[in-house]
């Protein structure tokens, strides 16, 4: 034991001691890109037709570049900078077999705006007057700019003032995990540039999701998305349009997390605590720790809590020390680990105090009081906030989730009184006013069928003092003991199940977030489902989106009056890699590749028909859910839940079009962007296309590499354009944008061929549109890119979309709900 007591302050206090005593800020080393001067060439671009000519295709090779006859050239970074002509893009990088979709940036094929640049015309610049160069401001709707040519060049600082001025970048980061080895890492995004006009991620107190994130360093929300205890992080999670996420968490999705491995023994034990002696060191804690007093400090740690190992020669008076010790203890597999999401309703240790559980009742509380202790010695203001951060992510996951615990007790709980029995044990709760008025209205915009008797019943249950008592959900929402991550969404529904006092809601009974992806209907009125489940993700344009719940949605007939059901979704083939994340910024710069001119004849505005042309044709008909498991999966499941497969219907001008929600696809919300519309590289490539003409479209971009003749690319397919569909497409397949890039225009072969092409969907008009066009989203496994066109332009949402490696982009223009509906 005292060998073991030597080197414990080697690891958790010496970290500590050193970065509380040294320096407060550290020198972050920047991640240096040595393929950075191969990845982008930089190249003055001309202007003339020859310039743009078609060159064979290149591939990489680890000695240079070889083209498609298999001839080596040598690069040469020193002669690669002598400007000859202008570079495109960079090369594609070799696809690695782990990520067989992930999305590369390779050189593009002569672009339609390349057959109409002017030829043999000179160079030009802004006119200068008095020696210095007169520079026109961009209208936002005109380009080129008012007194400016459109065979001119601008210099870097001036493109990026006209073309990127209030348009939102977008960064990968790919961070090591502490403990893990490289193969292990986590992936996250930053955005920037668009002049602080928001970000793509919703309000948390609107939303009701304060809750299911918490920022490991101290209480407020996090900054940054790899601040957070829980990971992805949740407070970077809900995108500001219903039914949607954040870039970053998309980007998070591609994360690869090391197992769960179960800490060692440290042979550390805690001294043993009567129930009584626990409760009086947790009313101690409400005042704060005793830090300012070393002795007293230590004389309550060793005497009552913890045994010294050296307390003769040495004793652990130091905070570091101390630290130690407390994580020693806790290391200990006897305690509950709540990184198990089956143990991350914490109140379920505590709910049944009868004399059975009397000693889990006992043993949650010592372990509560052992993190409490733990925890606000790390928080002692003795410590930098970089120390702080450093030793909070060095700490295991288990005992990062006894600190939160911890924390949500120290700040929403206070114990009045306290005895030898859990009968004798009083607890006030901060948050429960509150939480009453978080439960009322949710109630009321999830439009809850028995509302005025579920309200009555838990004014009822308040002045009686026994909300508490309803059930182990109800007391964890209602105390605040409440850990981050994807439990509390099911602990509100719960809760207001639990309060209902209709008996249709012993039906209700088993909704869980370990089985997320799942809805229910009750009483035959409306449907309500979880922020996982594909049905709410593609039903979310018609619904409130709130405290991880979308509803009131469209009730169906294949469940029962009041059932559960549990969704069957495959998992799409569209995902990000490393190396997406990595070069994120460089494939979706609103300029295009760098260069030291920026011809103005390279960019265009685009922009959508808008409200004025919205399709008004298209409603939703019914919800279909089909049982999913077999006469063997049923009978073990029993009354239980039950897997279906959803499909939705739709009436397009009268026509009936179903459509399976096959693939549990998501769907980004873009970031907003200001100074707009921007003007969009003509090396984005794009359609576009009206909602009502969606379906026609088959297979987009080879996803699932079937025969490409199946892929509605160029034309309708053989039975489109004839009897009930002719009127239905003939008006929408000729629709494409300003620059003539139409999906069904029959423009250049390897365009038409082009597997990173961006099809943008405007579903303008009624919330249906929106609903069509995630539906077929997910019966074709295609994620997408969602945008306000109130908020992002049509340029920014198209290079959002490459910047996520994905091929669909859809605008909607204010079809959120209206704060009075």
């Amino acid at each position: 034991m005292p060998d073991q007591a030597d080197d414990k302050p080697s690891f958790w206090g010496g970290l500590l001691r050193r970065a509380s005593v040294a320096r407060r800020s550290s020198t972050k080393q920047s991640s240096v890109r040595t393929a950075r001067l191969t990845y982008y060439i930089t190249q003055p671009r001309n202007s003339s037709v020859a310039d743009y000519a078609p060159k064979p295709r290149e591939r990489e090779s680890p000695y240079g570049r070889t083209n498609d006859s298999g001839t080596l050239s040598v690069s040469n970074p020193a002669a690669d900078f002598v400007p000859t002509i202008a570079k495109r893009r960079p090369v594609p990088v070799p696809i690695d077999d782990a990520f067989p979709i992930a999305r590369r940036r390779p050189r593009r094929p002569q672009s339609e705006l390349d057959s109409v640049r002017p030829s043999g015309l000179p160079n030009r610049r802004p006119s200068a007057t008095n020696g210095r160069a007169v520079r026109p401001t961009r209208s936002s709707q005109a380009w080129p700019p008012s007194g400016m040519s459109s065979s001119e060049e601008l210099p870097p600082q001036h493109a990026h003032e006209l073309i990127a001025r209030g348009a939102p970048s977008h960064k990968g980061h790919k961070r090591p995990i502490p403990h893990a080895t490289d193969e292990y890492y986590s992936i996250y995004t930053t955005s920037t540039g668009n002049r602080h006009e928001g970000t793509d991620s919703a309000n948390l107190h609107d939303g009701m999701t304060q809750f299911m994130t918490m920022r490991m360093l101290s209480p407020g929300r996090s900054t940054k998305p790899w601040e957070s205890l829980e990971q992805p992080s949740f407070g970077f999670y809900f995108g500001h349009l219903p039914g949607s996420i954040t870039l970053n968490h998309w980007a998070a999705m591609a994360s690869v997390m090391p197992p769960t491995i179960a800490l060692r023994d440290s042979g550390v034990a805690p001294r043993p605590m009567s129930l009584e002696r626990i409760f009086e060191r947790l009313q101690e804690l409400r005042f704060g720790l005793e830090d300012d007093d070393e002795t007293l400090l230590y004389r309550i740690l060793y005497k009552r809590i913890l045994r010294d190992p050296d307390k003769i020669l040495n004793p652990h008076k130091t905070l570091d020390k101390q630290i130690t010790d407390l994580i020693l203890v806790l290391s200990r597999p006897e305690w509950i680990d709540f990184t198990n999401p089956r143990n991350q309703v914490a109140t379920r240790f505590i709910f049944d105090n009868g004399d059975p559980n009397d000693d889990r009742y006992r043993k949650f509380f010592h372990q509560l009081l052992l993190s409490l202790e733990l925890d606000m010695r790390i928080q002692s203001q003795q410590h930098s906030d970089w120390a702080k951060e450093k030793l909070l992510h060095q700490i295991p996951p288990t005992i990062q989730w006894n600190l939160a615990l911890a924390r949500r007790w120290h700040e929403y709980v206070r114990v009045d009184d306290f005895g030898k029995t859990p009968d004798d044990i009083l607890l006030r709760y901060k948050l429960k006013k509150r939480q009453i008025k978080m439960l009322k209205r949710f109630a009321q915009m999830m439009k809850w069928p028995n509302l005025a008797d579920t309200l009555d019943n838990m004014k009822h249950k308040d002045s009686k003092m026994a909300l508490d008592d309803i059930s182990s959900d109800a007391f964890a929402f209602f105390s605040g003991l409440i850990l981050p991550g994807a439990s509390f969404p099911f602990l509100i529904m719960n809760t207001l199940l639990d309060l209902d006092p209709d008996s249709a809601t012993d039906d209700l009974a088993l909704l869980s977030h370990v089985h997320p992806n799942c809805g229910f209907q009750y009483r035959n009125s409306y449907t309500y489902w979880s922020y996982s489940c594909i049905v709410g993700k593609v039903l979310a344009p018609t619904c409130h989106s709130v405290a991880g719940w979308i509803g009131p949605a469209r009730p169906t007939s294949d469940l029962g009056r009041s059932k559960i059901a549990r969704i069957r979704s495959r998992r799409p083939k569209q995902r990000m890699g490393p190396e997406d994340v990595e070069s994120m910024g460089e494939r979706s710069d609103p300029l295009g590749p760098p260069a030291e001119v920026y011809p103005v004849d390279e960019y265009q505005l685009v922009s959508p028909r808008g409200m004025d042309d919205a399709v008004d044709t298209v409603r939703i008909e019914l919800l279909s859910l089909k049982p999913a498991d077999g006469p063997e999966e049923a009978a073990a499941a029993g009354s239980g839940p039950r897997l279906y497969d959803a499909t939705v219907q739709f009436a397009i001008d009268g026509v009936s079009w179903p459509l399976r929600l096959m693939y549990d696809v998501s769907f980004v919300a873009a970031w907003p962007c200001s100074d707009g519309p921007h003007p969009l590289f003509f090396d984005y490539v794009y359609t576009s296309i009206r909602v009502d003409a969606i379906v026609g479209v088959r297979d987009w971009g080879n996803l699932y590499g079937g025969p490409q003749i199946h892929s509605v690319r160029s034309s309708p397919g053989p039975g489109m354009m004839r009897g009930p569909y002719r009127d239905l497409f003939s008006h929408s397949f000729g629709h494409g944008p300003s620059n003539g890039h139409s999906v069904f225009s029959g423009g250049d072969e390897e365009d038409e061929d082009d597997d990173e092409k961006v099809l943008v969907v405007e579903a303008f008009g009624v919330r249906d549109n929106e609903v069509l066009a995630r539906a077929w989203c997910s019966h074709w496994g295609l994620s997408a890119v969602v945008a306000d066109i109130r908020k992002t332009c049509m340029a920014c949402a198209i290079r959002e979309a490459y910047a996520a490696t994905l091929t669909v982009v859809i605008l909607v223009e204010g079809q959120e709900y209206s704060s009075n509906e």
